[in-house]
């Protein structure tokens, strides 16, 4: 029986770096958040916008974490499993399979 290799590209990412990729976009989007918080108080003159800033500074931890939670899907259904296993076992010695017909003796057939 040929025994099939794991191919490089089925695996999926290792859950390492599938975290630190998630780190990296949660990151970005609380930065730029971050961003938001500050200019709020430098364009005071203009209210569209500190509404916008405002909005951005509200908005963005949702979609943060909603980024965050996204996990990659490689397109790999599941790991690949091997075909069904069977099991064989060899009967004890002096084993002796029960007749076809049920076990019932000849007498008994004609009796009933």
């Amino acid at each position: 029986m040929k025994k099939q290799q794991q191919s490089v590209t089925s695996l999926p990412r290792s859950p390492e770096d599938e975290r630190r990729t998630r780190m990296i976009k949660y990151l970005i989007v609380m930065g730029i958040r971050i961003v938001c918080l500050i200019a709020v108080f430098f364009v005071l003159q203009w209210w569209w916008a500190v509404a916008l800033c405002a909005a951005g500074a509200i908005v963005l931890p949702y979609i943060a974490v909603i980024i965050a939670n996204q996990t990659m899907n490689t397109g790999v259904a599941g790991p690949e499993r091997p075909g069904a296993v069977q099991v064989y076992r060899m009967p004890p010695s002096g084993f002796t399979p029960p007749p076809a017909d049920g076990g019932r003796d000849d007498d008994e057939r004609t009796a009933s």
